[in-house]
């Protein structure tokens, strides 16, 4: 059964292209839609501190203003790329944007932990929207190789660099504003992003779907929830309890079932796993599950350090970003003609392998460190490394992607991303809380500052994991071939070697 289905006797293999002008207005929106997706998984790290004392979040429910956005997100992206595949671009872009625009005003206004942590599923749910969609659109619109790849360049330093400027725009809200605008902030962004897709993004019928596969998005997201759920208990109540060992067996049964749906049942599955039999798929969303464990986990830690440990601002903490910052535009902007030289697998390993020397700095730092001989020199050598592996592993994945598989594919790199996020952030909070806190304040910020240590090596591993995966398995491409030529074996993920 095929895929998609025109909507006209017109071939969608021959719609005509979208003008210069247009094309870049595509861009542009997509590239607003991401960068608003993937700030709001940062912009709160930094004013974590004012919203527990403000709403009295326990320390041990904190971290659910960042699971509720990203465990919904990771769990719903899947579905949220075939969404958009069923009901067109537009649409899918108008609404995502409203639902995003709304859930960011009531999470502002919140007035409880719980309010919150609704509102923060509620943007996760519109960003489960918008992160794919704003990826297929760029693959639809950008066919030809090289400008798709130039495309997906810009969109993923986008991505990158709003990652980072997130911890800088979240300290500078909190200082100056509130915690309250680290949301309120997601507004003029909607309209302008609202303004963007009215003159640029239509519908494209060729990656329309005829049916949505609603069990299978229920499936996999009680199975990704459940496991999250099963990691938290854990890091709160003992491996051993009863809560954590019921939401594993919950979440290895619905991962099963899922997988048995989509393999023998799903008339249009939201999965096709035929996908993952091109190395460079498979490969590019392991490697991204590990990136996405290591930088919001690493984000969140080194928020909490600055302002727990050394007792910053949420302004001065923002602005020790800011080297992070740079150091991700500067290797997203290289890492393009890095690749072009020397091919992905060397470009994907040496970024990796730098995120992983960062985090090992970072969790070399004590309660006697500064910021310049503790925060500085991790925070180059992570963010340049983030900003090479971002960037290389984006374009691998989507450099040969069918356009009518535009929403799955991104649905997946995303998916992937933000799942390792959320099972990262569970896994290190349960690492960092090990140990029995001491009562004299000066023990208290050791017992704080080794925790954080104790995160930042887990994440170095999860880097150095990576880093090996992507040394020995990723297609070694070095550029997107040109309309008309022949693709290699390699960049096609048909080489199995």
């Amino acid at each position: 059964m095929t895929e998609s289905t025109p909507s006209t006797a017109q071939d969608p293999a021959v719609e005509p292209v979208p003008d210069k002008a247009r094309t870049g207005l595509i861009l542009a929106t997509a590239c607003v839609a991401q960068v608003m997706v993937v700030l709001d998984v940062s912009v709160v790290n930094v004013a974590l501190p004012s919203i527990a004392s403000d709403l009295g979040f326990a320390a041990s429910g904190l971290s659910w203003v960042v699971n509720a956005y990203t465990l919904v997100f990771g769990g719903l992206l899947l579905l949220g790329g075939r969404f958009a595949d069923f009901v067109g671009h537009r649409r899918a872009m108008f609404l995502g944007l409203a639902v995003f625009g709304i859930t960011s005003v009531i999470g502002g206004l919140a007035q409880t932990p719980g309010q919150l942590v609704a509102a923060r599923a509620g943007q996760g749910l519109a960003g489960a929207l918008l992160a794919p969609l704003s990826l297929a659109i760029i693959m639809v619109t950008f066919r030809d190789g090289p400008s798709r790849s130039r495309a997906v360049g810009v969109w993923a330093m986008v991505a990158a660099a709003g990652s980072a400027l997130g911890v800088l725009l979240g300290g500078l809200l909190t200082q100056w504003l509130s915690w309250r605008w680290v949301l309120f902030v997601n507004v003029p962004i909607v309209l302008v992003g609202l303004v963007l897709a009215w003159l640029s993004v239509r519908d494209t019928h060729m990656t329309r779907i005829r049916a949505l596969d609603l069990p299978g998005a229920f499936l996999v997201t009680v199975a990704v929830t459940a496991l999250v759920n099963g990691l938290i208990r854990a890091g709160e109540h003992g491996w051993g309890t009863t809560g954590a060992l019921l939401s594993f067996a919950v979440a290895a049964v619905t991962g099963a079932l899922f997988a048995l749906w989509e393999l023998r049942s799903a008339t249009q599955p939201l999965v096709r796993f035929g996908v993952f039999r091109a190395r460079a798929v498979w490969v590019a969303n392991l490697v991204v599950l590990f990136i996405g464990a290591a930088t919001v986990a690493g984000f969140y830690f080194a928020s909490l350090f600055l302002q727990n440990v050394l007792h910053y601002s949420p302004l001065r903490a923002g602005a020790a970003f800011l080297p992070f910052c740079a150091g991700t535009i500067a290797g997203s902007m290289l890492s393009g003609r890095l690749t072009a030289r020397f091919g992905t697998r060397v470009v994907l390993s040496t970024g990796l392998s730098l995120g992983a020397a960062g985090m090992l700095l970072f969790g070399r730092m004590d309660s006697d460190s500064t910021f310049t001989n503790g925060f500085l020199l991790p925070s180059l050598v992570a963010s340049t490394g983030v900003g090479l592996c971002m960037v290389a592993n984006t374009s691998l994945a989507t450099a040969q992607a069918a356009p009518h598989e535009a929403g799955l594919i991104s649905g997946l790199i995303n998916a992937a991303r933000q799942i390792g996020g959320s099972l990262g952030l569970a896994i290190l909070t349960t690492v960092a809380a090990a140990g029995t806190a001491p009562v004299s304040p000066a023990a208290h910020l050791r017992h704080l500052a080794d925790g954080y240590g104790r995160a930042f090596y887990v994440t170095a591993a999860f880097c150095a994991v990576a880093a090996v995966i992507a040394g020995t398995c990723a297609p070694g491409i070095r550029r997107t071939p040109r309309s008309g030529e022949e693709a290699p074996a390699e960049a096609l993920g048909t080489s199995t070697g």
